[in-house]
């Protein structure tokens, strides 16, 4: 059966990601206009899209009827907290096409546990790991103990959503145990809070697969950043930047990951009665004995979804709506077609970021980056009334250099990253650079 092009889609969200979504769909044969809720005033620029300002997106009722509002064909929530609510049930029951799990499906991002509990049902190789609720300190610290003396490192990781910054690696026993009291002093009974795992080593991917409950179709590959600062210095935030593809990930490999991750993923949780159709995220540490998964997400990453989308050589729209209807065609390639070029991505973000951002500081720039050809994703902006564009949020900002090679794709992205300024701008300079490779100072 021939796919089939959404002509009036939904997105749900305002983010970067979203802005990527919009961007490429609006582009696409066969969409007549792309609707964006609550959307972004960025978002709102692209040619083909409008934006319903008015609708909260951690509202199902009002998202399902922002659907009906603008005649969705499809729609495809964005962000983890949105299907963490129950969009997605809810426009199923509105009899909607939607791109994104249930609230029970999304489990496998919203709660650590339920992702361990899952991977090893399925067979899936996961760190060894330990999910602790509120009031088990004792028995959390017990088993921090064992993986100090048996010589692993420890990790930490809040059991809910905690966008993207809920994981610390702990330097040392110490280190954690000096942790763990503050992240299980709530009210005893109140389920998981808290999984404690053994570190992993190698480089970190990320193989992110459109999936409609059986099949998964994968996405170019990429590798985020998330660590604030030049030599994964600082503090974890939400991702400082990401490159596709991976020079050390080969075709074969991305079959093999989907076939012993994704799919046994996906029969595992239609096995329980709540099949996934959505973006399984599947975020794998290369380690010397092979792929292990880290983490898994519910939706498209974000700064992954900015570098990847513009490397896709078909129409994404078609693929979306085949697996919102659980109908996938059986592909002889287990992944989309892919342009033969390299995109990376460096985040912009705002002074405090990733704590307390510092909001309405005056953005310059945009113009001459965009001259340049790099293309700007914005997660954090507004305009002003007089016309001005302004931060509004921690990461303001994705600039995305394009080439034949990462070399060129980074040094494209490097130059129009240099061209944006506002005060206190924090960025990382290393994103895709080459091993052992000096990186500019900060600014």
């Amino acid at each position: 059966m021939p796919l089939i092009a959404p002509t009036m889609p939904l997105v749900v969200g305002g983010g970067g990601r979203e802005h990527a979504l919009a961007w490429k769909l609006a582009a696409e044969p066969g969409v007549n206009q792309v609707t964006v809720a609550p959307g972004s005033d960025a978002i709102a620029a692209v040619a083909g899209v409008r934006r319903f300002q008015d609708v909260d997106p951690l509202d199902p009722s009002a998202v399902v009827a922002a659907a009906r509002r603008c005649t969705a064909d499809l729609v495809i929530v964005g962000p983890e907290a949105p299907l963490a609510a129950g969009v997605a049930d809810a426009l199923a029951d509105a009899g909607i096409p939607c791109f994104g799990p249930t609230e029970v499906a999304a489990r496998i991002e919203t709660s650590k546990a339920f992702c361990h509990e899952v991977a090893a049902a399925a067979g899936v190789r996961m760190a060894a790991a330990r999910a602790f609720a509120h009031g088990e300190a004792h028995a959390a610290r017990v088993w921090a103990e064992e993986l100090d003396r048996s010589g692993r490192g420890i990790v930490l990781k809040a059991d809910g959503l905690a966008a993207g910054k809920g994981v610390v690696v702990c330097h040392d026993l110490a280190d954690a145990v000096e942790r763990i009291p503050g992240s299980l002093d709530g009210p005893a009974g109140s389920g998981p809070a808290l999984v404690i795992e053994e570190r992993l080593e190698g480089p970190e991917a990320s193989v992110i697969a459109i999936c409609d409950g059986r099949r998964a179709i994968a996405l170019p590959t990429a590798r985020d950043h998330k660590r604030l600062g030049d030599g994964d210095a600082g503090p974890n935030t939400g991702g400082m930047g990401a490159y596709s593809p991976l020079p050390d990930l080969t075709d074969a490999e991305v079959a093999e990951i989907l076939e012993t991750v994704h799919l046994p993923l996906l029969e595992e949780l239609a096995r329980r009665g709540t099949p996934f159709r959505g973006f399984l995220y599947a975020g794998l540490m290369l380690t010397a004995q092979g792929p292990a998964l880290l983490e898994c997400n519910a939706r498209l990453g974000d700064p992954e979804a900015q570098i990847v989308l513009p490397r896709l050589a078909t129409a994404l729209g078609p693929w979306l709506l085949a697996a919102a209807r659980g109908a996938l065609p059986d592909a002889t390639d287990p992944w989309l077609p892919v342009r033969r070029t390299a995109a990376v991505g460096i985040v912009l973000a705002a002074a405090g970021y990733p704590g307390t951002p510092v909001r309405d500081d005056a953005i310059d720039g945009l113009d001459a980056a965009a001259a340049s050809g790099a293309l700007l994703f914005h997660a954090g902006t507004r305009v002003r009334p007089d016309g001005t564009w302004a931060t509004d949020g921690g990461r303001v900002l994705t600039v995305v250099g394009q080439g034949p090679d990462l070399a060129e794709a980074r040094a494209a992205a490097e130059r129009a990253a240099d061209l944006v300024r506002w005060p206190g701008l924090q960025r990382r300079h290393d994103i895709a650079a080459p091993a052992g490779a000096s990186v500019g100072a900060p600014r």
